[in-house]
């Protein structure tokens, strides 16, 4: 019999996109501390932020069909602190709240107030962990359930929400980005430090009784393996993470100046981007549940 699984593509967009949204707000804030001049980026990651988790939000209430068709449930979701979810509505409207204002001073090209950026950020983050939180608190799926998985999807939010950005500039700001280089260095070591997250995650979980294994086979020899191998691994983390180290340690940094230079940067960070959704949509529709055995009596 083969498991069907809860959730599908909109969810997993959903978690993508709600990451990535807290990642390029978290990038934003370190630009306006080490780069303050790049205004245009800065600007265009709030924007971003804002709208990539407006639509996240929108795919969540839609898949959770339940909620449109009985409204109430909606209001339960902000009255139970018991349940990660409404913890997750928490962080998602402070996150909304506060970017939403950060927005409003970029148009009125007003100066953001210091705990604005420090609010926004640590909204942000907390979105960038709660998505791996809800996943979690599904105790029967082991891949799910793992403390690895709301560390992973920070890691892997900022890594996302930094190669939009970065993105936006090669292509729409090259000056801007030309002075980016701090932020740029601290970005390398976010898709190194994801690398070991994610082994450590398929390692823990292929130990984790029948229900870990096979999603684990699932995912390095199974039906997901080649999406896995080539998309996400070679692709979206291995294949940037190689050029990123080139760009810093082996070419010449006039390189970056240069159209092709930005082109490369750009192909990069659309890879970065393709790799965090992927890793996303590979956790959601890999994992089994534990299953039960009932002997007849």
């Amino acid at each position: 019999m083969e498991f069907e699984p809860i959730w599908e593509l909109p969810i997993a967009l959903y978690l993508f996109l709600a990451g990535l949204g807290g990642g390029a707000f978290v990038t934003a804030s370190l630009l306006a501390w080490k780069a303050p001049e790049t205004k245009a980026m800065q600007r265009a990651a709030h924007i971003i932020a804002l709208v990539v988790v407006g639509i996240g939000l929108v795919l969540l209430m839609t898949d959770a069909k339940a909620g449109l068709l009985n409204p109430l449930r909606f209001v339960l979701l902000l009255v139970n602190f018991g349940s990660v979810m409404t913890w997750g509505v928490v962080f998602l409207a402070a996150f909304m709240v506060f970017d939403l204002a950060v927005v409003v001073l970029d148009v009125l090209k007003r100066a953001i107030p210091t705990w604005l950026q420090i609010a926004g950020g640590v909204s942000a983050v907390l979105v960038g962990m709660y998505t791996g939180a809800l996943l979690g608190v599904a105790h029967t799926f082991p891949l799910w359930n793992s403390a690895l998985l709301p560390p992973l999807f920070l890691v892997s939010a900022l890594s996302t929400g930094a190669a939009v950005v970065f993105l936006y500039g090669a292509l729409a700001a090259p000056r801007e980005f030309e002075r980016t280089g701090w932020v740029q260095r601290a970005h390398y070591f976010l898709p190194v430090i994801e690398t070991v997250l994610v082994a450590s995650l398929l390692f823990i979980t292929f130990y984790n009784g029948d229900a870990g294994h096979n999603s684990v086979m699932a995912l390095v020899a199974g039906k997901f393996s080649l999406m896995f191998w080539l998309g996400f691994v070679v692709i979206g983390l291995v294949g940037p993470l190689a050029v990123e180290t080139a760009l810093l340690f082996v070419v010449d940094h006039s390189f970056e100046q240069t159209s092709a230079g930005r082109g490369v940067v750009a192909a990069t960070n659309a890879c970065v981007l393709l790799g965090g959704f992927l890793l996303r949509y590979l956790v959601v529709m890999a994992a089994l549940p534990v299953t039960m055995v009932v002997p007849f009596m």
